[in-house]
């Protein structure tokens, strides 16, 4: 997993939707020929990866081919999955909130592009742009308000007596902060669907929830499927398992991003439902039009310049091989899930399995798109153009400018360079820091098309405040000068050199100076410093490590853990400056020149890196904040 994902997963991982390019990874699954061979991979995958259970639903154009779950729904019960057992499905909930908004679009009630703040003017958000680039009902769904993630103290609410959606909106509003004009960037965010829901609550005079049971659950015959903490989850809900431990149930505040409990039974009809466009029988809940803008990018340069991958009302293109599937997945610590289907073959699925397991998630996807796809001939790519100067000028450095939450920025900004170059007549794009090699082709003056699946996923375009731009899929990268990538990376580097050196070096001279072999005073003073400055740091980046499996109540809330992170931080600040200092003092202290000099130039690197640091806001990070 790369390193620049630590901070993310950290803070992230247990409500997050996972990268779509997933079926990526360079392992690849043999392809299950039938349903048995599928049925027989999967539990393959369950027993290596200690999956505990999944519910798979399996729907072609006949209608659904299988439906099952099997495993341990619970194990210290010794309770057996069924199709009948509820599973968290995490950020898929949020296609609820995009049907409700399309269907009172069709009713005339509402409008994709109506003015948020006209709406729920009682909801709080900070947009500098509103003047000229207000927030819009399809930024909310699209995730271009440019707003940061949920911040950890919203992932962390877990009130057993729920709050209602106007309660959860106003736990912690500080996190919708518009961070580029809206529209511009799409960026993932949790909060945006809230808001949505809460308006369709406004327009309608109906909680939420009791919208979506009434125009959703209820026509398409979903018998359990429930926001809540409900009889039904209490008796057929899944354990979910985290890191091999189980996990309470999270109470999620702001319910309409990833709460629902659903069975396989019924996410079979939410399938189907997408591959009958919007029916149920005969009878449309939503028009075929609607479930087209749903699956349609409409609202970024990007789309506007033609590129057809991104997200789109809360359905996504997630490719496999040169299949562009339209998905939502989920997660919550201890439960993943994907919603997949192919309109135009009239296939798709839905599984959710009762761990966190990222590897099993994948595998499992790769298997099912493998199955699905195996008797499918893929859809014809553009022609693609000759490469010419207008494409050769976009080669460079780039570095990512639209990231999930602003804590992490200062990672992206030093781990996410991209590289742009002609490779072979064709555009390539890979991490400067490696990793795969994507190669595009031209379709024209400034949109490209990924070779390995035929699909439109690259442009050109100007940004509102960035100036020229790359898209790529959702990522929005914006050119960097090599000094500067290069630069940075090299402090980077010779300052965690430093840090292992410092620690190593105490073993010698700490030893040495309990001898009596090296005087007090300077000499020592001047080597403390930048390795108290080292052990801060250390301690900074640990703590969050530990707490990669389950972060909520370690950092989400007041504890010995936050603050010892909020305090090392500060104390790496606080040491860095006052190993400078002495290092200048004792500039002229006779002493061994070779410790002095290395000694300094740690201090130095100690006080630019904390100089970067506390640009971000990462000095005196309170994570619970």
């Amino acid at each position: 997993m790369p390193s620049r994902l630590l901070l993310s997963l950290l803070f992230l991982f247990a409500a997050g939707v996972f990268n779509p390019a997933f079926a990526q990874e360079d392992e690849e699954e043999s392809v299950p020929q039938t349903l048995e061979e599928l049925e027989a991979a999967i539990k393959e995958v369950l027993d290596e990866e200690d999956v505990p259970a999944i519910g798979i639903a399996i729907v072609e154009e006949e209608g659904p081919a299988w439906v099952d779950a099997f495993g341990e729904a619970d194990i210290a019960a010794d309770r057996d999955a069924t199709p009948e057992s509820m599973f968290r499905i995490g950020s898929t909930s949020k296609m609820f909130v995009a049907l409700a908004v399309l269907k009172l679009v069709e009713e005339g009630r509402l409008s994709l592009d109506d003015k948020a703040a006209d709406l729920a003017p009682e909801i709080q958000w900070d947009n500098p742009w509103a003047e000229t680039d207000p927030i819009r009902i399809v930024h909310l769904l699209e995730h271009t308000t440019g707003w940061d993630d949920m911040h950890l103290v919203e992932y962390a609410s877990s009130d057993p007596q729920p709050l209602t959606l106007k309660e959860g909106l106003d736990l912690h509003p500080h996190s919708r902060q518009s961070r580029w004009k809206p529209g511009t960037r799409s960026s993932y965010c949790n909060s945006g669907p809230p808001v949505a829901a809460y308006i369709v609550q406004k327009i309608t005079g109906q909680d939420f929830e009791d919208y979506v049971r009434e125009n959703f659950f209820g026509p398409m015959g979903m018998e359990t499927m429930t926001y809540r903490l409900s009889e039904d989850v209490e008796k057929r809900g899944v354990t979910l398992y985290q890191g091999g431990e189980p996990e309470d149930y999270w109470h999620i505040s702001l319910r309409p991003s990833g709460s629902i409990n659903a069975s396989p039974k019924d996410m079979a009809k939410f399938v189907r439902f997408f591959l009958e466009r919007g029916r149920v029988g005969n009878e449309p809940l939503v028009s075929e039009a609607s479930i087209r803008r749903m699956e349609t990018v409409g609202s970024t340069p990007a789309a506007a310049a033609g590129q057809g991958t991104g997200y789109a009302l809360h359905n996504y293109t997630s490719t496999y091989e040169r299949w562009a599937f339209r998905s939502h997945n989920g997660g919550v610590n201890g439960g993943l899930s994907d919603l997949s289907y192919l309109p135009e073959a009239s296939r798709g699925y839905h599984f959710a399995i009762n761990s966190g397991n990222g590897e099993a998630f994948g595998r499992i996807s790769r298997l099912v798109r493998g199955y699905l796809t195996r008797d499918l001939d893929p859809p014809d790519a553009p022609e693609p153009v000759e490469l010419a100067p207008v494409h050769t000028q976009l080669t460079g450095l780039y570095r990512a400018i639209n990231p999930r939450q602003e804590v992490t920025r200062f990672l992206d900004y030093l781990l996410n360079i991209q590289k742009l170059y002609v490779d072979d007549g064709k555009l390539a794009r890979r991490g400067l820091l490696g990793g795969d090699v994507r190669y595009f082709l031209p379709v024209s003056d400034r949109l490209f098309m990924e070779e390995e699946s035929g699909l439109v996923s690259m442009s050109a375009v100007e940004d509102g405040l960035a100036g020229p731009v790359i898209h790529a899929n959702t990522l929005v990268l914006q050119k960097v000068s090599p000094l500067v990538a290069y630069g940075m990376l090299t402090i980077a580097i010779l300052w965690a050199a430093s840090i292992v050196i410092s620690l190593l070096w105490l073993l010698v001279w700490g030893i040495r100076r309990l001898r009596g072999r090296i005087p007090g005073g300077a000499t020592i003073r001047v080597r403390t410093w930048p390795l108290l400055a080292g052990l801060s740091i250390a301690v900074f980046f640990g703590l969050l490590a530990a707490t990669l499996g389950d972060p909520f109540d370690s950092l989400g809330k007041p504890t010995a853990v936050s603050i010892t992170v909020f305090i090392a931080s500060l104390a790496f600040a606080v040491f860095a400056v006052l190993g400078l200092a002495e290092a200048w003092r004792a500039r002229r202290t006779p002493m061994n020149r070779v410790n002095y000099w290395y000694s300094a130039t740690s201090s130095i690197l100690h006080v630019l890196v904390a100089l970067y640091l506390f640009s971000f806001g990462i000095i005196g990070l309170m994570t619970w904040a």
